[in-house]
């Protein structure tokens, strides 16, 4: 359990030609209530300007740094990785190029971590299509909930950019870095964690923006069907049937989440 005393959070920030975009995603960890993070941004060989948008941030605040790889993973999955493995606090946070964090984000995962004996902490996110149409929670009353292995089975409720876990899980967990993990690498994560009995919370705020872009592969449902099946008929001792039976509550979960609430 955390004292009272400060507790810094390095964020891991995948990066893949989001010129237009990671400019906003950097401010909204600039504007955090709560100031003990460093920020790692991982570049995947972007070549539309990237590394140049980061460079003047890393100029303007010495808590934010850049790392350049030296070949393209084709995923956030080996990014995110680096990032880890650079990481100098105990506790890391998750951050993609293209999302937008609540101003008090960290201050109340950070809390969470305080008080409670908690391995992973995220939150609810809600979809935006036009940054100028983003509306923040005023969080009067957060409350939250926490969510198992065998809840996380029938439904992924851990939205990657809200993630805060303990450094040396995420570690021990990393992500999958093969080509067919691609989507569902954070997915295969959670779930080894939380079946190796890590404990995590979920704050049922939205403390993330999750930016709508035409395009993404996390859209392609058929795509993700099969990767969301392959994920549980590779989990040790599951039984075909209940892959299928996992996969095909996934998908309704998703529908009802993304598609009717707009929300995760």
């Amino acid at each position: 359990m955390y004292s009272s005393s400060s507790v810094n959070v390095s964020i891991v920030m995948p990066s893949y030609n989001a010129v237009e975009v990671i400019s906003s995603t950097i401010r909204s960890v600039l504007n955090q209530s709560y100031l003990g993070w460093e920020l790692i941004v991982v570049d995947d060989c972007s070549n539309d300007g990237t590394t140049d948008v980061v460079d003047s941030f890393v100029k303007l605040d010495s808590r934010i740094s850049l790392v350049k790889l030296e070949r393209n993973f084709g995923g956030p999955a080996g990014p995110r990785n680096v990032g880890v493995a650079l990481a100098n606090y105990n506790l890391v946070a998750f951050l993609d190029a293209d999302d937008i964090w609540h101003p008090r984000k960290l201050e109340i995962q950070v809390k969470l971590f305080r008080e409670g004996n908690f391995d992973l902490v995220c939150s609810t996110v809600s979809d935006f299509y036009l940054e100028s149409g983003i509306q923040y929670e005023d969080l009067v009353h957060t409350g939250a909930k926490q969510i198992s292995y065998f809840s996380e089975r029938f439904r992924n409720q851990i939205p990657t950019s809200s993630v805060i876990v303990r450094t040396t899980l995420s570690r021990r967990f990393p992500f999958n870095e093969a080509r067919s993990y691609r989507a569902v690498e954070d997915y295969d994560s959670w779930l080894r964690m939380l079946e190796s009995g890590a404990k995590c919370i979920k704050v049922k705020a939205s403390l993330v923006m999750y930016r709508k872009i035409q395009g993404q592969i996390s859209g392609s449902k058929w795509q993700m069907a099969k990767k969301v099946l392959m994920v549980h008929r590779n989990r040790s001792a599951v039984p075909s049937l209940a892959s299928y039976l996992y996969t095909f509550t996934h998908l309704v979960g998703a529908f009802y989440s993304r598609v009717l609430l707009k929300k995760m």
